[in-house]
């Protein structure tokens, strides 16, 4: 596979938040037209600006399908065939079983998994039809760790995306399309500056072995490493970003 860069439309969810916004730069960095995806607001806003040119905002939530289809088709009038999908988009909840109530379960996995479902079957038709495309999954730690501080809803959602990353990597393989993620754990974002404790923090400092949390940048590295044209033979892939927590 080759030609992905300069002029590519690469579609990114959760792109106000700390690692999406990482992506997305990264992206404009290599040339890409990047359609930056999260709920409308001053948020997304400053982070469209805040990339530059060769970005632009699309406001809609990702969990409602009938929103979701409206603003794939904005993104791909506006900017172009999409050819790179990132579902980066995802909210945390840490509550074990016993405290998950079924609207919290249902909000939680309508993010984290069934947005991406709806983007991917959205944008593989398109990648099938032109025989190239790479989708990149935001999975996480905790579906290998089963939730050492993320609850049953989060926990579970992340395992479920890996499936469906599984899932769509045999379907496309022989497309041109490689579909990958990425499971990280403890990245430096306000979900772990602000949803956990101070001692909670100060603890996992002290059991990963690396002695830090991850930056969005490097996050945004291993996205840029599953897009090259050298992983053109890595799809149904996992790529652990755990400082070495858990080794397999």
């Amino acid at each position: 596979m080759s030609g992905f860069g300069n002029g590519v439309v690469a579609l990114v969810t959760g792109a106000a938040g700390s690692m999406g916004l990482a992506t997305a730069k990264m992206l404009a960095a290599e040339g890409y037209w990047v359609a930056m995806a999260d709920l409308p607001g001053g948020k997304l806003d400053a982070a469209v600006s805040s990339v530059g040119a060769s970005a632009r905002g699309f406001g809609f939530d990702v969990s409602d399908p009938t929103a979701t289809e409206e603003a794939f088709r904005e993104i791909e009038g506006a900017l172009g065939r999409v050819e790179v999908l990132i579902n980066n988009a995802g909210i945390l909840s840490n509550n074990k079983v016993a405290e998950t109530t079924p609207d919290e379960w249902r909000k939680v996995l309508s993010v984290n998994l069934d947005g991406a479902f709806y983007l991917s079957r959205l944008a593989v038709p398109g990648m099938k039809a032109r025989k190239r495309g790479r989708i990149v999954n935001t999975c996480s730690f905790a579906m290998k760790s089963g939730g050492l501080t993320a609850g049953t809803a989060y926990t579970t959602s992340k395992g479920a995306l890996a499936a469906l990353t599984f899932s769509l990597a045999r379907e496309t393989a022989s497309f041109g399309i490689t579909v990958n993620a990425i499971a990280p754990a403890y990245i430096r974002t306000p979900m772990i500056e602000e949803q956990l404790t101070q001692a909670q923090r100060d603890t996992l400092l002290k059991e990963i072995p690396v002695g830090r949390f991850c930056e969005p940048e490097e996050f945004a590295h291993c996205v840029r490493f599953f897009l090259s044209p050298l992983s053109g033979f890595i799809t149904g892939e996992i790529l652990d970003l755990n400082g070495g927590l858990q080794f397999d």
